[in-house]
């Protein structure tokens, strides 16, 4: 049994395109044969077979870029007021950045 046929058109960026027929062709793929099996695979799990997640903000960027270096970090007491609390003889460097900053 021959399957029916529909036409699907889309607008994408064309260098997206570019990059991505260059990579298709790579796997011997081509764009029809790689939405087929994307609409494929989105039947069989039902859903999208990915998260999509939103853009991390500048502050999100840069924790994850600090705690990708593996940087030493202290955790901090804080009073009532919200000021950190820390011991000058034990921690002299973490005192003078919460002093002077």
């Amino acid at each position: 049994m021959t399957a029916t046929k529909s036409t699907l058109n889309v607008k994408i960026d064309k260098g997206i395109k570019k990059k991505v027929t260059q990579l298709l062709e790579s796997m011997g793929l081509d764009h029809t044969t790689a939405i087929d099996m994307y609409y494929r695979q989105i039947i069989t799990e039902r859903q999208i077979p990915f998260q999509p997640k939103s853009e991390l903000s500048l502050d999100e960027q840069l924790i994850v870029a600090i705690r990708s270096q593996n940087i030493p970090h202290k955790t901090v007491d804080v009073n009532a007021e919200g000021h950190i609390i820390v011991d000058k003889d034990k921690d002299p460097e973490l005192y003078d950045w919460a002093v002077n900053g």
